[in-house]
């Protein structure tokens, strides 16, 4: 599991954006996002992806994000 930092969302439909950004990366199996909090908390195949495959897909969908330490 990772935790995700999205500063850039700026409204409640951001979520969703990100959400599915990262729902589509293979190995993913359980994505929140909170736009409250500004975070994504992934649960993933760690054999199958990787934290930068995670936010190459944010990043390609308009929300960079770095992991938070």
């Amino acid at each position: 599991m990772i935790t995700l930092e999205v500063p850039s969302m700026d409204c409640a439909t951001c979520p969703i954006t990100v959400k599915k950004a990262l729902e589509r990366v293979e190995g993913v199996m359980e994505v929140d996002v909170t736009f409250e909090n500004k975070l994504a908390v992934v649960k993933f195949d760690d054999e199958v992806t990787s934290p930068d495959v995670l936010t190459k897909a944010t990043e390609n969908a308009g929300f960079p994000t770095r992991v938070k330490s």
